[in-house]
């Protein structure tokens, strides 16, 4: 298996051989069910569908009911694919994190905290203006363009709109198992 899906519990910090602080995020990895077993003749690629973190049944639609039932599995809150070439597991089995035992690091993709539409001073950490005396452009980016030539705004002007809720990857971190 190359991939566990894992819940976010929270932060704290570690020190290294040479006594340096290094920030560590804290991890809730699996126990992950097997949900589905993608096979190239069936459908086009192999792969494994899991499942994580328990759901109750009625919170779920009909079509996901019924995926479940079919495979014998408890409702799950998180599903994910993860591609594979391995053929070692089976619907309904359980894996956990000590399936990674030998990794020395590994690459990490999750969804950043959505913070709506914002500004461009807390998107971008634009500064304000001044408070006082009468000014109307207190949070207000300013210029954003040029007024005479070429008289448009330039593509990529950082300009307020919607602010987090992306998906970032994180490659090549180091991987510590406390527990």
């Amino acid at each position: 298996m190359n991939g566990i899906l894992a819940k976010k519990l929270g932060m704290t910090q570690i020190f290294n051989e040479d006594g340096k602080r290094v920030p560590v995020t804290v991890l809730e990895a699996g126990p992950c069910e097997i949900v589905q077993v993608k096979t190239e003749e069936q459908d086009g690629y192999s792969a494994y569908k899991v499942g994580f973190e328990d759901q109750k049944e009625s919170r779920l639609n009909k079509p996901a009911q019924g995926e479940f039932k079919k495979a014998g599995v408890a409702p799950k809150k998180f599903l994910a694919e993860f591609e594979t070439s391995e053929g070692e597991y089976e619907v309904g089995q359980s894996y956990n994190v000590s399936t990674f035992e030998g990794a020395k690091s590994v690459s990490v993709t999750g969804v950043s905290k959505g913070r709506g539409f914002a500004g461009t001073i807390k998107r971008y950490n634009f500064s304000s203006g001044p408070r006082s005396h009468g000014t109307g452009n207190k949070r207000a980016p300013g210029s954003i363009g040029a007024c005479s030539y070429p008289a448009r705004v330039f593509p990529g002007q950082r300009m307020p709109g919607q602010y987090g809720n992306v998906k970032y990857l994180l490659k090549i971190l180091k991987w510590l198992r406390l527990m």
